[in-house]
């Protein structure tokens, strides 16, 4: 592969948005031991963002604290949905800043673009605000997370060709899929020669326990390999990429993903054969491609726990499990509103990454639980 910004990063980036928790807050403890595991194995990379509910006070506490800055980079990231002025969407930084307990951050983000918000980071004029801190040393690199069509990729791409790399959810599940187009936007990213970082290499933990007849041909390859290893050792092995984010919520998840990237070798062909294989197999899954990032949540006027029911939506069309499927939505149901209480008011929809259509899947999901 050529040199290319980020080449000589390792190659597994630890994602703050899904911690190991106690009760309802982050377990401070487990996540420092986490930390350690990572920062052990070399690896350097962390990924956090002030709208991820108590990370960022997670990682000075687990992090900053507790090791030299040197040691470690940081990525957070300014999110404009929940911003109605200029000011108050500037002012994230400080925020953040002050929350991590650091006076910069290595890699700063304009979070989540996509077609309902990309007009809004422009009318608060937030891309000269982005080279603005990288020009007072706030930030070191910045560039942007991105869930939106190709076209406006490339259309943001040609706008801020200064941009030093884009945040893009890169699995093999989603590689061809046409709201998600996975390829198609890398194939974008790359012909800017715009560095990548991936998100949901494991599609919100899919990947890691994938429907039966993709787990059987995975083990079958190779028995000693979890199903995550081939997710992540998928996204790593494409040209151009800085780091993969794996959300790890425990020791155990910390360890596979350290046994096979702490010295990390590409998929080869025989490998890469069995991935397409996969994902012939999860072409007919029926399964619901949420990833639980709870975006959609945040607005919803009912407060329905969304991301949950389509839980157990999924327990019902991966798995054939009827019974699983009905306790766990009746648990995801029982102190909030069933997925019948929906006014369809689509905050949820213009919210959802995944281009999902919540309201229509609300539905289905009422009628089969309720």
């Amino acid at each position: 592969m050529a040199e290319y910004f980020g080449s000589d990063t390792p190659k597994l980036g630890f994602g703050m948005m899904r911690l190991p928790r106690k009760g309802p807050r982050i377990d401070v403890d487990a996540t420092a031991e986490m930390v350690d595991m990572f920062l052990d194995a070399g690896m350097s990379y962390f990924d956090t963002a002030r709208i991820y509910p108590g990370s960022e006070t997670a990682t000075r506490k687990a992090l900053v604290e507790r090791h030299p800055r040197e040691s470690f980079t940081i990525a957070t990231k300014l999110y404009a949905p929940v911003a109605p002025t200029a000011g108050i969407a500037r002012g994230q930084i400080e925020t953040s800043l002050r929350k991590l307990g650091v006076d910069y951050v290595d890699y700063y983000l304009l979070h989540t673009l996509m077609e309902s918000n990309s007009k809004k980071y422009e009318r608060l004029d937030l891309w000269d605000w982005a080279r603005e801190l990288k020009r007072e040393g706030k930030v070191r690199h910045w560039g942007f997370s991105f869930h939106g069509t190709p076209a406006l990729l490339d259309r943001l791409l040609t706008e801020n060709a200064d941009a030093e790399f884009v945040q893009l959810q890169l699995n093999y599940r989603d590689w061809e899929d046409a709201g998600i187009a996975s390829r198609a936007c890398y194939e974008v990213a790359r012909a800017h020669d715009v560095s990548i970082v991936v998100m949901e290499p494991v599609k919100g933990g899919q990947l890691a326990d994938p429907p039966r007849e993709v787990a059987e041909l995975l083990r079958a390859a190779n028995p000693d390999a979890s199903p995550a290893s081939w997710a992540i050792r998928f996204a790593a092995s494409l040209d151009g990429i800085i780091t993969v984010l794996s959300g790890m919520s425990n020791r155990a998840q910390m360890a596979d993903n350290l046994s096979f990237m702490r010295d990390f070798k590409p998929l080869d062909e025989a490998e890469r054969e069995v991935i397409r294989k996969a994902q012939e197999l999860l072409g007919k899954s029926a399964a619901i491609g949420c990833t639980a990032c709870g975006y959609c949540t945040t607005g919803c006027p009912q407060s329905i726990p969304i991301p949950k029911v389509f839980a157990a939506m999924n327990d019902k069309l991966s798995t054939g499990r009827i019974e699983a499927a009905r306790e766990a939505y009746a648990q995801a149901v029982a102190t909030a509103a069933p997925a019948s209480a929906c006014i369809e008011c689509g905050q949820c929809e213009a919210a959802c990454p995944q281009h999902l259509p919540v309201i229509k899947l609300l539905a289905e999901a009422a009628a089969t639980f309720e």
